[in-house]
């Protein structure tokens, strides 16, 4: 039995796949004006989001807007890309970081948004920041199975919530360097939405080919990042999350070549957008070629489960038929998913 869950898709491929850009930007400088007072009590300096994390700046959703709103507005936007009709829909998965209750799912607000037909399955499906690649490999199985002849996977991310705990916790009078480190991550995060449709191969002939996905557990280090509702806040081993992260993404990716994959030469690898140590720590430890990984983390930051399929619809632009594409995640817990696709 072999470490990873490797699946081969036979007859599904991504139609369509769009993002949406939250409207407001906000620059690193302003969490170190936020936390002045924090940083000069610590002796810490200025600047540390930019410098350490590569990230200049992220956005946040406008007054009157909303993640599910971004998330519907992708989705609809995805639908008109790939010329599938809502009634065409069999199942939408909303795989979302974010919610605002815990029931109902955020699905059914988007499925009743987008006038999706009663037929159509809908849930949500979270895992951290792997949640949308997981929902095309469902999706994407159900089409090889013949339940469904259409699939819309959606997600909106808004980590505001989490920001403004996390700047009222460091701006305790008592507050330490340790919970500043703690924190760190959670100021890195970015809002944003994306979109796609999957559908039937055998009659997309145009479509972009999905062949599988790998993914491996490490849920060992379950406690590395752990986020509670927004009251609660956001805690993050940065330094653990790097090293187990990144020696999961490589068992899979050497197991994975054992299993007949070969990713060695990809045209794009897009990746899970976390900061420039990961970015880097990945190139050097499975030796791809840097110029191939698109980057969007120093101006959207880490948009949780929306910063790999926003990525993809960036890179969409330039890819050409025939390339190929792997796109990487790690999602807390650890998990971590490879999929390819033939452009």
């Amino acid at each position: 039995m072999t470490s990873n869950s490797s699946i081969r898709h036979r007859n599904s491929s991504l139609l369509s796949v769009t993002r949406v850009e939250a409207e407001e930007v906000v620059p690193s400088s302003w969490f170190d004006d936020q936390l002045a007072d924090t940083y000069r009590r610590l002796r810490m300096p200025r600047g540390l989001l930019e410098r350490l994390a590569g990230i200049r700046e992220r956005r946040g959703w406008a007054e009157g807007s909303s993640f599910d709103d971004g998330a519907a507005r992708a989705g609809r936007a995805a639908l008109e890309q790939a010329g599938v009709a809502p009634e065409q829909i069999g199942l939408l998965i909303n795989g979302s970081v974010t919610r605002d209750n815990f029931e109902p799912a955020v699905a059914v607000g988007i499925h009743h948004a987008l006038g999706l037909p009663r037929h159509a399955l809908n849930f949500d499906m979270t895992n951290a920041c792997l949640g949308f690649v997981n929902g095309i490999t469902v999706a994407s199985s159900m089409i090889d199975a013949g339940a469904i002849d259409y699939a819309l996977i959606v997600c909106g991310e808004d980590p505001s919530p989490w920001h403004e705990t996390a700047l009222r916790m460091l701006n305790r009078p008592d507050s330490t360097r340790d919970e500043v480190l703690t924190q760190f991550a959670t100021l890195t995060l970015g809002s944003g939405a994306a979109a796609a449709v999957i559908g039937r191969a055998d009659r997309h002939p145009e479509g972009h080919r999905i062949l599988g996905s790998v993914s491996r557990a490490g849920t060992e280090h379950k406690d590395l990042c752990i986020g509670g509702d927004a009251g609660q806040g956001m805690a993050t081993d940065a330094t653990g999350l790097l090293t187990h992260g990144l020696k999961l993404v490589t068992d899979a990716w050497e197991e994975a070549h054992r299993e007949g994959w070969d990713w060695t030469d990809m045209d794009a690898y897009v990746t899970h957008q976390i900061s420039t140590s990961h970015t880097n720590a990945i190139v050097d430890a499975v030796g791809i070629d840097r110029d191939r990984i698109p980057l969007t983390f120093p101006y959207w930051g880490n948009v949780a489960a929306a910063a790999l399929p926003m990525t993809l619809a960036l890179q969409a632009e330039t890819l050409e038929p025939g390339q190929r594409v792997l796109c990487m995640g790690v999602g807390s817990g650890l998990n971590t998913g490879l999929m390819e696709i033939a452009w």
